[in-house]
């Protein structure tokens, strides 16, 4: 795992939290900030995957 995946998947996980927060707390710009984080995560971990998968084939 590099630091891309690492870093998108707490962002991820930090962007559920969030969004959870806001939808117990009725707070509707926290739950879309929460979405906003995890999306970021999400694209974050994807080019960790990108670089990942780019790295193990230069091994071959």
């Amino acid at each position: 795992m590099n630091k891309n995946q690492a870093t998108g998947l707490g962002k991820d996980a930090l962007g559920k939290v969030q969004e959870t927060a806001g939808q117990v707390t009725g707070n509707r710009e926290q739950e879309a900030k929460g979405l906003l984080k995890q999306a970021e995560g999400k694209a974050q971990k994807a080019v960790g995957d990108v670089q990942d998968a780019l790295k193990k084939d230069d091994r071959k």
